[in-house]
């Protein structure tokens, strides 16, 4: 059986994540595990550690309340990572997913993430977590890390689920784009879903590869119109995944030509940002 891991923090995004990660589970027959992250052990203080950070002639007494503090911190950090595991499985089981597996582990996500994945056939991510600046725009502190380490594709969610019904996908005909066109044949993910298979560049830019692209999303059964544009591809990818009304945006981490920089800060990272849609990210 397929099974999607699903990364949450608890934050804003979080009901999001639970609604992709029940929407894919849903077309691939998947189980669903939710894995939440605590990034400190509760009542790790030490009172040597507290007493180099107050100063080695603190009383005994303002040493024990500091670590009984941190004790209590961590109690409470611990229930609610619990509720939020308990609110993420609700969802789910509402959302009409029989199995579901909660997960509370210690330390990094992208620690962690190596391990879980083994497992998982998609990994489900948030566009932003719960320390995210969202009047400057900026993508989660752990997407960046996740999608470069990830195996698996990973779905990165917007800030609210709805149903998805057209996709874009940013074919450059580089190995990641090539993978996503693969994966999607392979995976009744995008069955019933309108597609727009689109390159960015001049006419002639690899009609051959863009042919056979749609050719095999076509014979696996998927709705597929194809298209050539000039244009900067993050200008062009955008205004598109606008203007034709897009639930999803698929592409790879890396890019050609001009996309040929490391992910994240390049075209990728920006279409993240600007794009108010889900992006199904390859590498």
């Amino acid at each position: 059986m397929a099974r999607i891991l699903a990364c949450t923090d608890g934050s804003i995004y979080a009901p999001s994540i639970y609604g992709h990660a029940a929407w894919a589970a849903s077309r691939l027959n998947a189980a669903v595990e939710v894995l939440h992250m605590l990034d400190r052990h509760p009542g790790a203080a030490r009172e040597a550690e507290l007493s180099g950070a107050i100063g080695f002639d603190a009383s005994q007494d303002l040493l024990r309340k500091m670590v009984e503090l941190d004790e209590a911190q961590g109690r409470l950090a611990q229930q609610r990572s619990r509720a939020i595991l308990e609110d993420a499985e609700r969802v789910l089981r509402a959302a009409g997913i029989a199995e579901v597996t909660l997960t509370l582990r210690h330390g990094a996500l992208v620690e962690a993430l190596p391990e879980f994945e083994k497992a998982a056939d998609l990994v489900v991510v948030g566009k932003r977590g719960e320390a995210a600046d969202f009047a400057k725009g900026h993508l989660g502190s752990n997407l960046e890390r996740v999608l470069r380490t990830s195996i698996c594709p990973v779905l990165v969610a917007s800030r609210a689920f709805k149903p998805i019904s057209r996709a874009v996908i940013a074919y450059d005909g580089r190995a990641a784009s090539r993978k996503a066109v693969e994966y999607l044949a392979r995976q009744p993910l995008l069955h019933g879903v309108s597609v727009h298979l689109l390159t960015v560049g001049n006419a002639g830019t690899d009609e051959e590869g863009l042919a056979e692209a749609r050719f095999r999303l076509g014979e696996a059964g998927l709705d597929v119109r194809m298209q050539i544009l000039p244009g900067r591809p993050e200008d062009v990818i955008a205004r598109v995944v606008a203007e034709s009304g897009a639930d999803l945006l698929v592409m790879g981490a890396y890019g050609h030509g001009v996309l040929t920089r490391m992910f994240l800060g390049s075209v990728t990272s920006t279409l993240l940002r600007e794009c108010r849609v889900p992006a199904l990210v390859f590498r």
